[in-house]
């Protein structure tokens, strides 16, 4: 394979990747004692190039589609969806050899629905590990509402918590109302966005406080537990996901760039997935 330039990740990214390693670990563990389970398949909506470099150590660090690989008993198949070409390109380099990979370059807010998740059906005895680990606000509420209804399909979820904080909420309401806002056209872009991710546009509600803040005259922008436990909430109440425990705040320098969610329709699965959370929260492996 040629010289290529892989992305530098922070303590962070390596801790989230060692959080889901684990959890694939434990899946197919389990779903390997039930030969009723005919196909269990892993799915990462941006899987990325396959491998990063740490910020600490300068080490090379598998990333998620890799370590999925590597997971004992393994899983019947992978769909590895990354819009980039040229990751999607190194991707099908390091996978070569693996009849049971499937990569695409492609949208996974298109790909996943119509294509990969009809794979995970329950009719069809089969259940899903699925990782939508977005850039920023580019994940559709469609999929995740998907995989809910299917009540096969278990998803780990990136909350971007910086995105939302730099790029839709601000201190001022105003900023992001295109008819106050300095640039109307970027304000209507990011609130659209903002929409597409949350499922409607009830976050406008939950990011400020609201009427007493604007008696005051303006409005007081909602703390960022406040806005992931209202989507903790639509996880649970809207998609249809029955176990939804509190998420990690992934953070660096004592801010929060998002929330890690865990979102399933199994008590088996949340339960792990609660004793793995609080390991990383009691060791302070999720904060910097």
């Amino acid at each position: 394979m040629e010289q290529r330039e892989f992305t530098e990740i922070g303590t962070w990214s390596e801790t989230k990747l060692e959080i889901i390693r684990k959890y694939a670990q434990a899946y197919t563990t389990i779903l390997s004692k039930h030969p009723e389970i005919k196909r269990y398949v892993y799915v990462d909506g941006f899987a990325g190039q396959g491998v990063h470099i740490s910020k600490t150590t300068g080490n090379f660090v598998l990333g998620s589609p890799l370590n999925a690989l590597l997971v004992i008993p393994p899983f019947h198949e992978y769909h590895l969806v990354d819009l980039n070409a040229q990751h999607a390109f190194t991707l099908r380099e390091i996978t070569q050899g693996f009849p049971n990979v499937f990569v695409y370059d492609e949208d996974c807010n298109l790909v996943l629905p119509s294509r990969v998740f009809p794979r995970m059906r329950y009719e069809d005895f089969a259940r899903g590990l699925c990782l939508l680990d977005p850039y920023g606000l580019h994940l559709n509420w469609e999929v995740i509402h998907q995989a809910g209804q299917m009540k096969t399909i278990e998803v780990f979820i990136n909350f971007p918590t910086m995105d939302i904080n730099r790029n839709v909420l601000t201190r001022d309401k105003r900023v992001v109302d295109p008819r106050f806002a300095e640039d109307p056209t970027r304000a209507a872009k990011m609130a659209n966005r903002m929409t597409a991710f949350w499922g409607d546009e009830s976050w406008k509600e939950v990011g400020y406080s609201g009427q007493q803040a604007e008696l005051f005259g303006g409005f007081e922008k909602a703390s960022n537990d406040v806005l992931a436990a209202a989507f903790q909430a639509r996880l649970k109440n809207i998609a249809g996901f029955e176990f939804v425990p509190d998420p990690v705040a992934m953070q660096d320098m004592n801010r929060t760039l998002y929330y890690l969610f865990f979102a399933s329709p199994n008590a088996a699965g949340s339960k792990i997935v609660e004793d793995i959370f609080k390991k990383y929260r009691a060791s302070g492996s999720g904060s910097s």
